[in-house]
C-alpha cells in the first residue's frame, strides 16, 4: 500500500499520493430511494449477500449523507459540487452549471468513462464526459415497459410514456423495449457487462457508473423473487423494524446503548385483513427489488473476477436518499392487477419507509437523517480493511476529490468553475481515521440543515424553527436542544445563511 502525505487545501482535504501505484478502476453503484437499514449488512432481512460480502470485505460508513432528493444527490454525486452551485436545486431539466463531472475529469486523466443506468437530468450522459451511455435520461419508469403497449400485453403502468431514454448518442422518447425479458435493474446490469468487456479491451483504467432504478416506485419483480419473501413481512411493521435495529447493534452498525427512535407507521393490529394483505404484498415486492439488485451486483463482482480486473477496482455503494413516504396514485392504474406487475403502480408509502430507514425518522425530501443517511459501502482488495466500520461523516460531494486523488490527476483550473466542495475520503478508506474540516449543508424544497462536528440544526418548511441535536449522543434526532443551546443554534444558522447567500447559481435560479 502505498504512503500518504498530508496537506490542506481550500475547502477540501488533500492528499499527496506517491505514484508508485497504478490508479485504481472505479465501480461506482447507486441505488434509488433505498433506505439506510434495507441491505442485510446494515440490519435488514433482505437477502443481499453480494453487497453482504463487499462489507464483510470492506468498508461500512455510519454516517454518509446525500440531499434527500434524487437528482440533487445526483448532481453532487457527479461534480463534487453542491446542487445549489451547479443549478441542480430546484429542477432537472437545465444543464449542469459551473461545474464539471467525474467522468470529464476521469477522462481527461487517461480512464475509460461509463454510465449505465438513470441520469435525472436533461444531459446525454456521453456530453459530459462518458465515453458509453445506457439507461434512463429521465425519473422514475416503469420496470418492465417504460414506454408504450406491446401487441398482446398490459397497458404498462405509468405517470407518463414519453421517459427520454439514450444508447450512446441515440435517444428515444418513448422507449419501448423489444424483449419481454427487459427489466431495469438486470438491463442496465447487462450493458454495465458490456462496457466492462470494452474496458478490459482497452486496457485502460475505468470509471464504470452504475445507476440503477431500485427499489423506486412503480413497485415492480419477477415473481421468482417475491416469492422468497413470501411471508416474511406477515407479522407488519413492528416485528420487521425491531428485529433490523437488533441486527444493527449485533453488527456495530449503531451503539450498544443505542434507543430507537418513535415509530411512525400505523399500528398494525388496527389494519383489516385486507389491508394487511396489500401492506405485505408491497413490502414483499419491494425487497424482492432490492433482492434483484443484489443479484445484478453479483453478476458485476463475477464478471471483474473472470476479466482478471478485480484486484484493481475500487467498488462504491450508496444511496441518493432515503426511501421514501411518497404516494403516486394514477387515474389510469388498473387497481385490480397484482401488486408487482406491469400494469400496477405502487407505491412503498410512509409506514414501510419508516422501517426501512431504522432507526432514523422522517423520508425522502426531509433533511433529518431519515431522508438524508445512505448505507455507503467501499471495497478495495488489499487495501482497504476488511469488515471496517468508519463513522466519519461523508458526502456525495466527496466522491469527486476521492477519485481525482485516486486517479492521481487534478481538478481543471478554470475561474469559471465551483470549487470543489468536498473532502477526500482515501484517509478513511486506507487508514481508517479522518476528521471532517469543513461543515455540511442541506436544502431541498421545505427541508434545511448544516452539521458542524457532531452539532446539527435541522428544519422543514422556511419559516420553519431550527431543532438542534448533538448527533453523537443522539444519532436518531429525538432530543431537541435548541433551547438549552441556543449560541450554538445561533453559530450554525450564520453558517447557512453565508452558504445559502454566497451562491451565485442558487441565487440567480430563484
Amino acid at each position: 500500500m502505498s504512503k500518504y502525505l498530508f496537506c490542506l487545501l481550500p475547502l477540501f482535504v488533500w492528499t499527496c499520493r506517491s505514484t508508485t501505484e497504478e490508479p485504481p478502476n472505479i465501480v461506482l453503484i447507486l441505488a434509488d430511494d433505498l433506505g439506510w437499514s434495507d441491505i442485510g449488512s446494515y440490519g435488514s432481512e433482505v437477502k443481499t449477500p453480494h453487497l453482504d460480502h463487499l462489507a464483510e470485505n470492506g468498508l461500512r460508513f455510519t454516517q454518509f449523507y446525500n440531499t434527500a432528493k434524487c437528482f440533487p444527490s445526483r448532481a453532487c454525486l457527479l461534480t463534487g459540487v453542491y446542487a445549489q452551485d451547479c443549478g441542480y436545486d430546484r429542477t432537472y431539466i437545465n444543464p449542469i452549471q459551473q461545474a464539471v463531472t467525474i467522468g470529464e475529469v476521469l477522462r481527461r486523466a487517461g480512464y475509460r468513462t461509463y454510465w449505465s443506468g438513470k441520469h435525472h437530468g436533461v444531459e446525454n450522459p456521453i456530453t459530459i464526459g462518458f465515453d458509453r451511455y445506457y439507461g434512463l435520461k429521465d425519473g422514475a419508469c416503469n420496470h418492465f415497459n417504460p414506454g408504450s403497449q406491446r401487441p398482446d400485453e398490459a397497458q404498462p403502468a405509468q405517470k407518463r410514456n414519453n421517459r427520454s431514454w439514450c444508447i450512446d448518442s441515440l435517444c428515444y422518447v418513448p422507449y419501448t423495449p423489444e424483449s419481454e425479458d427487459f427489466y431495469t435493474t438486470d438491463y442496465f446490469t447487462n450493458y454495465g457487462l458490456e462496457f466492462l468487456e470494452d474496458a478490459k479491451a482497452h486496457d485502460q483504467p475505468f470509471l464504470l457508473y452504475l445507476a440503477y432504478t431500485a427499489p423506486h416506485d412503480p413497485l415492480m419483480a419477477w415473481t421468482e423473487d417475491i416469492e422468497k419473501y413470501e411471508g416474511i413481512y406477515d407479522e407488519g411493521y413492528t416485528a420487521i423494524r425491531e428485529a433490523r435495529f437488533e441486527r444493527q447493534r449485533a453488527l456495530g452498525m449503531v451503539g450498544k446503548d443505542a434507543v430507537l427512535s418513535e415509530a411512525a407507521y400505523a399500528d398494525w393490529d388496527t389494519l383489516d385483513a385486507t389491508s394487511q394483505q396489500f401492506e405485505i404484498d408491497k413490502m414483499e415486492v419491494y425487497a424482492a427489488m432490492i433482492d434483484r439488485m443484489d443479484q445484478n451486483i453479483g453478476r458485476v463482482l463475477q464478471k471483474l473476477e473472470s476479466l482478471d480486473l478485480e484486484d484493481n477496482t475500487l467498488i462504491i455503494f450508496v444511496s441518493d436518499n432515503g426511501a421514501s413516504a411518497e404516494v403516486v396514485n394514477l387515474s389510469t392504474d388498473n387497481d385490480t392487477a397484482t401488486v408487482g406487475t406491469m400494469d400496477r403502480w405502487v407505491s412503498l408509502g410512509s409506514d414501510w419507509a419508516n422501517v426501512s430507514n431504522t432507526p432514523f425518522r422522517f423520508y425522502k425530501n426531509y433533511s433529518y437523517e431519515g431522508g438524508v443517511r445512505t448505507p455507503m459501502i467501499a471495497y478495495w482488495k488489499d487495501h482497504i480493511e476488511a469488515n471496517a466500520i468508519s463513522d466519519f461523516p461523508g458526502h456525495f460531494i466527496d466522491l469527486m476529490p476521492t477519485f481525482i486523488e485516486l486517479a492521481q490527476t487534478e481538478y481543471p483550473k478554470d475561474t469559471t468553475l465551483t470549487p470543489l466542495r468536498g473532502e477526500s475520503l482515501v484517509p478513511a478508506l486506507l487508514d481508517g481515521q479522518q476528521e471532517r474540516t469543513q461543515p455540511l449543508f442541506w436544502q431541498w424544497q421545505a427541508g434545511s440543515a448544516v452539521r458542524k462536528d457532531n452539532w446539527k440544526i435541522v428544519r422543514h418548511g422556511v419559516e420553519g424553527k431550527w431543532e438542534l441535536y448533538d448527533l453523537e449522543s443522539d444519532p436518531d434526532e429525538r432530543e431537541n436542544m435548541a433551547t438549552t443551546f441556543p449560541n450554538q443554534v445561533s453559530q450554525l444558522d450564520s453558517l447557512y445563511q453565508n452558504w445559502w447567500f454566497s451562491n451565485e447559481v442558487q441565487l440567480t435560479s430563484k
